[in-house]
């Protein structure tokens, strides 16, 4: 799901709330000047004379420029001088513009994420369900408030407030935050290897665990929430979700049980230029279905088998099709980043942060307010963190910020918290196996992709595909993700272990819960808490 703010690749300063660096030093080949995720995430403190150059960017977008004031220091900033945002959503609105943005302005902000191959990092997220250990009910926000501050104060987590409400934790590049229905969910660092974010999840893990027992809380590691109704799941107090939830109905039948009772793991990964985000993005998204396959882990609905395998995915096609899907888009050949600015514009909007407060544009257009027509704030014209806010509110099996997002597995447990990533990066770092899976579903049709989007949540593996099953080019391209992995040389490919047995049996995780369920569970879900839990 994440439709939280807890995004990993933001760069995270660290001079107040004001969330602004003014630098006269930092010269950038692209005028708009927005770039944070600059190189190595460094410190915006260590930045000054960073040269950034975006190869495949439209001339007159390294020439846009915003004129910029701070409103907490009342300082105007001209033309030639350069600010750096900490983009770290909700963004304080200490920056107001007061020129109007410019479509070349948006593209270039994605352009900021270009960056070379030795700077590519690996950006992890997962979900999980907290759970009372004694009676299985959900955690309550009331517990999930008394464990963040538990974490914080045993570990040293700094807060995130939204009023007088703890809705999240964040240290150095981590964050941890709660999605609507109280989903704990760990955004973690940009970091080199595998090992790394396996470390990592096993880190965080150990430090919820730690204060969470005491409280006789559980975690649980599946997709979708295996025995509980809406009517039993809290809202957490976070005002975008607020929105969403007033918003979701008007749009799709499921759009509530994807922010209240799903969960997932999705990777980020970085591309070099805007040749290597479009191979990276189509590689993406035609194999979106098969990763899928292979994670499909949410076969419960309130107590019973679903008819589903990955119940998660399946909601994602009746939440909103504006915002959500396989963006077919992406394969025409005139496809870069300022088509998908054109995609991103017509999504309709969700809010504006505004003054510690989110405001109500749900179904308005960003078009409009780049004009100061929308009609809540009338007159007001955005901001580059208001584009980063509204990206967040786009849900595509794949999504690209400055970064791309893979979107299309569901939540489980620690070791495919670690397999998801390795599945991607052994795939989409690796120009070998990259150049092997877009030679192999070159000739896949829009209509095929589509096909295996609305049947693999139903039947994973077994969906039949062309001569044979999508199980055969599982195989296939678990293969090429293991050389990958291989040839990057960290030693990773043992992170693959999981969905390699998942490909050599046939039978995905759902597959595995759903035949104790129907043995040794004798029909009942509640074991799953037991089975799935961190």
């Amino acid at each position: 799901m994440l439709i939280s703010q807890g995004h990993t690749m933001a760069l995270r300063s660290q001079v107040g709330p004001s969330h602004c660096i003014r630098s006269k030093n930092i010269k950038c080949m692209v005028d708009c000047s927005f770039v944070s995720n600059i190189g190595n995430r460094m410190d915006a403190s260590k930045m000054k004379g960073t040269r950034v150059s975006f190869p495949s960017l439209p001339l007159k977008a390294t020439r846009t420029m915003q004129r910029l004031h701070l409103d907490s220091s009342g300082v105007q900033y001209k033309r030639g001088h350069r600010v750096i945002v900490a983009a770290s959503p909700p963004t304080e609105d200490a920056v107001i513009a007061t020129e109007p943005l410019t479509k070349e302005d948006l593209v270039a902000y994605l352009a900021s994420g270009c960056k070379t191959k030795e700077k590519w990092r690996i950006g992890t997220e997962h979900e999980k369900f907290g759970f009372e250990l004694k009676t299985l009910r959900p955690m309550k926000y009331e517990q999930i408030a008394d464990l963040l501050n538990g974490i914080a104060e045993r570990f040293d987590w700094e807060k995130i407030l939204e009023g007088d409400n703890i809705i999240g934790l964040k240290q150095g590049k981590q964050s941890i935050s709660l999605e609507p229905g109280g989903q704990f969910e760990l955004s973690g660092a940009p970091l080199e290897t595998l090992h790394q974010t396996c470390a990592e999840v096993n880190s965080h893990l150990y430090q919820v665990k730690a204060v969470a027992e005491e409280m006789g809380i559980g975690f649980l590691g599946i997709g979708f929430q295996p025995k509980w109704g809406l009517k039993d799941i809290p809202i957490m107090p976070k005002g975008r979700y607020e929105i969403m939830k007033n918003y979701m109905p008007k749009v799709g039948s499921l759009g509530l049980d994807m922010m209240f009772r799903t969960c997932t793991v999705q990777v980020n990964l970085d591309f070099s230029s805007e040749v290597d985000m479009i191979r990276k993005f189509r590689a993406g998204l035609a194999l979106q279905p098969i990763a899928t396959a292979l994670f499909a882990n949410s076969p419960f609905t309130e107590g019973k088998p679903n008819g589903y395998l990955s119940m998660r995915s399946q909601i994602w096609t009746d939440t909103d099709n504006n915002r959500a899907g396989m963006l077919p888009f992406v394969f025409d050949d005139s496809f870069g980043f300022e088509q998908y600015v054109d995609y991103a514009l017509d999504v309709p909007m969700y809010f504006v942060y505004r003054k510690k407060k989110y405001i109500d544009c749900s179904g308005l257009s960003f078009r409009d307010f780049m004009s100061g027509k929308l009609s809540p704030i009338p007159g007001e014209l955005p901001t580059l963190n208001d584009w980063e806010n509204h990206l967040t509110t786009i849900f595509p099996e794949v999504r690209l910020k400055r970064y791309l997002e893979m979107r299309g597995a569901d939540g489980g447990p620690w070791r495919r918290l670690c397999a998801l990533p390795a599945f991607w990066v052994g795939i989409l770092y690796d120009e070998v196996s990259l150049q092997n899976v877009l030679d192999i579903t070159a000739d896949w049709t829009q209509e095929e992709r589509q096909m295996l989007r609305n049947k693999v949540p139903k039947s994973g593996l077994k969906t039949p595909f062309r001569d044979g099953l999508l199980r055969h080019v599982a195989e296939e391209v678990v293969k090429l993700a293991k050389d990958g992995l291989e040839r990057r040389g960290f030693k990773e490919s043992g992170f693959l272990n999981e969905v390699a047995e998942v490909v050599r049996t046939g039978v995905t995780p759902a597959e595995r819960l759903l035949e104790m369920y129907h043995g040794k569970w004798g029909q009942s879900v509640d074991p799953v808490f037991e089975e799935l839990l961190y």
